[in-house]
């Protein structure tokens, strides 16, 4: 697996970890440094699909405007710590899935931001338990990644107020599902 410059005590937390996740470098174009088993799990890529390459592969050609906004400006807002935003993706088989996708800076201490993390839900056919239990998760996960990312000097920016609104999010992607069970994607 490639892990490039990421701590090998954080790899091995964020790989263990029952949610779909991924490290991005957060030079340009943002590349993919990491992904978990999880991630793999549900897309269908594996890490040498992914590695060196830019999330937004699994749009295709999704219309998929307002959630890419919301993903520039708090790539280009160095004060807005984390984003929370839903967005048509593909599965390596082509199925489309709604992507429930939460977004936080990683800062060294010094200031310099070297990764940003992603965690990643399918809502297009799930239950709103089960989103809930994933909200649950991603708060456990993000809770113990603190002082996991503190051993090598990196602070996870932002905190859970991005995770909210479970009923609102599953009918939100129902209707996004219903558009795309209708859309004819390549």
């Amino acid at each position: 697996m490639h892990q490039f410059d990421i701590p090998a005590h954080l790899a091995s937390y964020l790989d263990k970890s029952p949610i779909a996740l991924a490290l991005a470098d957060s030079s340009e174009d943002n590349p993919l440094i990491f992904i978990n088993h999880g991630f793999r799990e549900l897309t269908g890529y594996t890490s040498e699909d992914m590695i060196g390459r830019n999330c937004r592969m699994l749009q295709r050609d999704a219309n998929n405007v307002e959630a890419r906004d919301r993903i520039r400006e708090f790539l280009a807002n160095d004060r807005q710590v984390n984003v929370r935003t839903m967005l048509v993706n593909f599965r390596k088989d082509g199925a489309p899935f709604i992507n429930l996708l939460y977004m936080s800076k990683l800062r060294q201490l010094g200031g310099k931001m070297p990764f940003i993390f992603a965690s990643q839900f399918d809502v297009s056919r799930s239950h709103p338990d089960k989103l809930a239990a994933y909200d649950a998760e991603l708060g456990n996960t993000l809770g113990r990644l603190t002082p996991i990312l503190a051993e090598s000097g990196i602070v996870l920016e932002g905190s859970l107020t991005a995770i909210a609104n479970t009923a609102a999010t599953i009918a939100q992607a129902k209707l996004t599902l219903s558009d795309l069970d209708r859309a004819a994607f390549p």
